[in-house]
């Protein structure tokens, strides 16, 4: 791994910069709390859009239907066929916002 530069100067890498998005996904049973990485210039619609089983969620919370955290992980791969409804964090309003789990 490395950098590679062209003629021009410009630089190649290996990396993938992508934008960290807190999200909230409700599944057939339960809240999900956490991060999801979209590559830097594409929105969250279209990498939802992009073809693949399961949407990848870092740093992830699992709230049961009572709004009990049941888990908590680094990782988490939510198949996409279980969630009913996405949401960017920084779009809650209303007066329920932020009620279910919270900063637990």
């Amino acid at each position: 791994m490395g950098l590679r530069y062209d003629e021009k100067g410009k630089f190649f890498t290996e990396f993938i910069s992508k934008t960290e998005i807190p999200v909230t996904i409700q599944t057939e049973t339960n809240l999900v709390r956490g991060f999801v990485y979209v590559r830097k210039g594409v929105r969250l619609s279209d990498e939802l859009n992009s073809s693949g089983y399961f949407i990848p969620v870092a740093d992830a919370t699992i709230f049961g239907a009572n709004g009990e955290k049941l888990y908590k992980c680094e990782f988490l791969a939510v198949q996409r066929e279980h969630v009913i409804w996405l949401m960017p964090e920084s779009e809650e309003t209303g007066e329920n916002a932020g009620e279910a789990g919270g900063d637990s």
